[in-house]
């Protein structure tokens, strides 16, 4: 935890009120997402119980596995859940737009939104990861068939799963882990998980602290947990009685249909206040505007939906069990790459971000008091522009000389560090040579250089490309990693029955 998130946090607690720390939004929000409450039956590994799905406030639609342990209702579920899910995705799919590539030499195409999935927390991501893994391998002949809409939408939910891992991606969303990314509350980051709290610290009913209301949503008489997990006094005094009261139903459609009615009710009074926090939620972060390198995050997100439209459009297997060694090293790096851009990202679009990097002494802040936008560097084979300017400022330096450093303000500049002079009075002053985001002249375009009197943010954070590694073919890997002298099978299929962990 940073120290300003700490700060924030303990301003939380005397305020009775979550603090901002963000002034923008970090993440894209659909015009229409589809919210996904799931709930699951304890002591079973990833078993279905309910769900509340929709797209809309006023549109949820209840799906109940009566006998959550009864391996055809199970995948009754998630064939009513795919009637929902590929719909829905399948809205997305009518426009594209061209993209230009290999330097405006060639173009592909891509649609020109995505879907966004939105869960109350990161358990309803694990729950959809392994809700995924269990269904996309699935067979619909032969031996234990399930509907031809199972495997597609466990493809599809493992596709959102993945993408999920991807730090700044906005494909499936934890909605505890977004407002909490945006604003401290007054109590400890494991609390944060559950979402009845956090809206309690955010937006407490009138007359209450954050505190008091985070107390109370925590009482399930008041607020029910936002699952997956139910909470035990309701598993033990009224769901199991109503499961129960199912199952000894039998054949008999009058007692089965007022026993389903009844287990419906209890699932729907469990699921709808979770239901209605989630749009409170949403309402919460529209009202931040979306940060400036927001919609560059989204392309990715289109791009890798595109993709994987395609690949199933054209017949492509599941994504496999497990990677193999040299899709393993790829997904870490392109992880680790998404992980540091997102950090830099954020920090460019927003001071607040950036003043916990100023703490660190990853970037300063200083005032402009000398500029020569006009030098030239003829040292070399041909002339340069190459600017200098000063800046002065009363915060730690301690870049060295020749460090490079850039500023959100002109991203596509780079700075180098000339002089560093510790002043008396506390003050340091800092010779910069300028390079780059000038155009190719000899002559800075207005603006293009700071003026004196202006007041910049410099950071050794870069905005700039990453370059990837080189990874070998997997059949040039080594035995001990996959490769010659023989692949490895994939192990077979478990049980079908009972294959849900």
């Amino acid at each position: 935890m940073s120290t300003l998130r700490a700060l924030a946090r303990a301003q939380a607690v005397v305020s009775g009120r979550a603090q901002p720390v963000a002034t923008v939004r970090h993440l894209h929000l659909s015009e229409r997402p589809l919210v996904l409450v799931p709930l699951a039956l304890a002591g079973e590994a990833n078993a279905p119980l309910a769900a509340m799905v929709g797209a809309a406030p006023d549109e949820a639609r209840l799906l109940v596995v009566p006998q959550p342990r009864n391996r055809d209702q199970r995948f009754a579920f998630a064939a009513e859940l795919a009637a929902i899910v590929l719909p829905y995705l399948d809205e997305f799919r009518d426009l594209t737009e061209a993209v230009p590539v290999d330097r405006g030499r060639d173009v592909r195409h891509r649609y020109v939104d995505a879907p966004q999935l939105l869960v109350p927390n990161p358990a309803g991501i694990t729950f959809l990861r392994l809700f995924g893994r269990s269904t996309r391998f699935r067979r619909t002949d032969g031996d234990y068939p399930v509907h031809q809409s199972v495997p597609l939408l466990g493809r599809w939910l493992t596709f959102f799963a993945e993408r999920a891992e991807q730090p700044g991606s906005s494909a499936l969303l934890a909605l505890t882990e977004a407002l909490t990314l945006h604003w401290a509350t007054g109590q400890s980051v494991v609390e944060d998980l559950h979402l009845p709290a956090v809206l309690g610290w955010l937006d407490p009913p009138a007359g209450l602290t954050g505190a008091e209301a985070a107390a109370r949503a925590e009482d399930p008489a008041h607020c029910p947990p936002a699952g997956p997990a139910t909470d035990p006094d309701f598993d033990n005094r009224r769901l199991a009685p109503a499961i129960e009261a199912y199952t000894r139903a039998g054949d008999d459609p009058a007692a089965r249909a007022a026993a389903y009615d009844e287990l419906a009710g209890l699932l729907r009074d469990q699921l709808a206040p979770t239901w209605e926090l989630m749009w409170r939620g949403v309402g919460l972060l529209r009202t931040l505007p979306a940060g400036a390198r927001v919609a560059g995050r989204w392309a990715g997100d289109r791009d890798a939906f595109t993709a994987h439209a395609e690949h199933v459009d054209a017949g492509g297997g599941p994504q496999p069990r497990r990677d193999g060694a040299v899709a393993a090293a790829l997904r870490l790096q392109r992880l680790e790459r998404a992980s540091t851009a997102w950090a830099v990202q954020r920090a460019y679009d927003d001071p607040l971000v950036m003043a916990e990097h100023r703490l660190s002494g990853e970037a300063f802040v200083g005032e402009v008091t000398l500029a020569d936008p006009a030098r030239v560097d003829d040292s070399g084979k041909r002339p340069v522009l190459r600017p200098r300017i000063q800046v002065v400022t009363t915060e730690p330096v301690p870049m060295p000389v020749g460090a490079r450093l850039y500023s959100p303000q002109r991203p596509a500049q780079k700075a180098t560090v000339v002089f560093v002079t510790p002043g008396a009075d506390g003050k340091t002053e800092v010779v910069l040579e300028l390079s780059g985001g000038m155009g190719r002249g000899l002559t800075a375009p207005p603006g293009s250089v700071p003026e004196v009197g202006e007041r910049i943010c410099l950071t050794s954070l870069s905005d700039g490309f990453l370059p990837g590694g080189a990874f070998p073919a997997p059949e040039e890997t080594p035995w001990t990693h996959g490769g010659p002298p023989g692949t490895a099978a994939a192990p077979p299929d478990p049980a079908p029955a009972e294959d849900w962990s």
